[in-house]
């Protein structure tokens, strides 16, 4: 299995995603804290997704 790199936006959309769902877990955002957990697990798959598939 070869891995690529993900593109810039793929990895700056990945780390948006999980700082929005560390924030939400200590201060609160009205929709992000209560879905925080589930922002910082798009956050890990987006970029697992974004090192797996060409192009992404």
């Amino acid at each position: 299995m070869k891995l690529n790199a993900p593109k810039n936006v793929t990895w700056l959309v990945a780390v948006i995603f999980g700082v929005l769902g560390i924030l939400g877990r200590f201060v609160q955002i009205p929709l992000v804290s209560t879905y925080s957990f589930l922002f910082v697990a798009i956050g890990f798959v987006l970029l697992a997704l974004g090192t797996y598939l060409k192009g992404l």
